[in-house]
């Protein structure tokens, strides 16, 4: 991490470099800050930074040839620089622009002042302007020092325990939970006692559930970009249904088996960290032929020929029909599962996925996503679901095709996809 902050005040930076978690990272080399003081570049005798406002109104506006000279001295010592200015007209911080930032060989943080930076210097050489949120600060200062701070938390390293990092607030797209310390009771309110039973599964287990209700009670906003598998008490499976499925002609029929569809979703259920892959087809033929490819990667030449594949395969599971897939999954998770059906048709109650996934957290139930080959799911299928997902849908018009394969890597995606 290798950042530079030009600023008219340095003396804001002295003990926010020196000490706590960015002191001891920068003493030991984990992070590189520099702070510029812009009155080196200031013109005159007075070493002028700034002039009155074109137009009148009062304030100051930092000259922009000043933070040229600036800029320019910086990027000839540490080379091309991404350049951000804090400002309450930025887009807001988020927990994805930090990581943004952190990924930069060479970000400079211009902090302005008074009435802010000449907006010629801006378009020219600003790459982002960056609001801590709707309010107006006297400088640019803190909020370089919040994002610093937020960029070194990401720095293997700064802190101690790589585990606190993942489990922060935003990095998975969900609150964190509370935090207890000594002594188990203050003021007559105790600790919870999961905190101090010393099983750390069920310990592990609370503090996923908390996370949970504190981020659909305080920003249940947060849920549509959050992954939820690791906040799930219960397994989720796919079930991939080869009948009753319709046709082109939206007549109920029988699909066959295809070896693309069983690649490309169990890749998708193995990097999504689903349990199993569950194929259901009626045809005792197909399932045969099922077992016939499954063996090839699992058991076969081609696991050793591609390993990755092998793990893809190794999670389907066959079965004659959804209903009797259900029921092994009741009995492997001691639970009845949700089954959330999918269509590529306009139906009534259909629920928005945002929805869906808040309703997933709050029923903390097994889950079984189930998709339909052929044409898609016949209503019989879907009448069982207990959630049916509205459809996918985007670009233009209302062209709606997509293959299962596509559809799955959509819908996994909005529900467990992560970074």
């Amino acid at each position: 991490m290798n950042v530079s902050i030009v600023t008219a005040f340095p003396g804001f930076f002295r003990d926010f470099l020196s000490e706590s978690m960015i002191g001891r990272a920068v003493r030991n080399g984990l992070i590189r800050i520099d702070v510029v003081d812009l009155r080196d570049f200031g013109s005159g005798n007075y070493r002028q930074v700034d002039d009155y406002s074109f137009g009148g109104g009062g304030g100051m506006v930092l000259l922009p040839e000043v933070l040229e000279k600036a800029l320019h001295s910086l990027e000839e010592k540490k080379g091309p620089a991404y350049v951000v200015c804090p400002s309450p007209q930025g887009e807001l911080l988020s927990q994805e622009i930090v990581e943004t930032l952190a990924a930069r060989e060479h970000t400079v943080i211009i902090c302005g002042h008074y009435e802010g930076l000449d907006e010629r210097f801006i378009e020219k050489r600003v790459d982002r302007e960056i609001s801590l949120g709707d309010f107006v600060l006297t400088g640019g200062e803190i909020p370089a020092m919040a994002i610093i701070d937020a960029m070194a938390r990401l720095v293997p390293g700064v802190i101690g325990k790589e585990s606190a990092v993942v489990e922060d607030s935003f990095f998975r797209g969900m609150l964190d939970h509370p935090h207890f310390t000594r002594p188990s009771e203050w003021e007559g309110i105790p600790a919870p006692d999961v905190l101090l039973s010393g099983h750390a599964a069920e310990i592990e287990n609370w503090r996923r559930s908390e996370a949970v209700q504190r981020t659909l009670s305080r920003r249940p906003e947060l849920i549509g970009r959050a992954n939820i598998r690791p906040y799930l008490p219960k397994g989720v499976y796919i079930a991939l249904v080869h009948s009753p499925v319709l046709d082109r002609k939206g007549k109920k029929t029988t699909a066959a088996v295809t070896g693309l569809d069983l690649s490309d979703i169990g890749r998708s259920c193995r990097t999504y960290g689903l349990d199993r892959f569950l194929v259901t087809t009626p045809l005792a033929s197909q399932r045969e032929l099922v077992k016939t490819m499954a063996s090839h990667w699992t058991s076969g030449a081609g696991g050793d020929v591609n390993p990755d594949r092998k793990e893809a395969f190794s999670r389907i599971k066959l079965f004659p029909s959804l209903a009797r897939a259900a029921e092994w999954v009741t009995g492997r998770e001691k639970d009845s599962p949700l089954l959330i059906g999918t269509t590529a048709r306009n139906r009534e109650g259909g629920f928005h996925w945002i929805e869906a996934k808040r309703t997933v957290l709050q029923k903390k139930q097994p889950v079984v996503f189930v998709f339909g080959t052929g044409a898609g799911l016949h209503e019989d299928v879907l009448e069982h679901c207990h959630i049916v997902l509205q459809p996918l849908s985007g670009g233009f018009g209302d062209y709606n095709h997509l293959s299962v394969r596509t559809a799955v890597g959509v819908v996994l995606d909005r529900f467990f996809g992560w970074r």
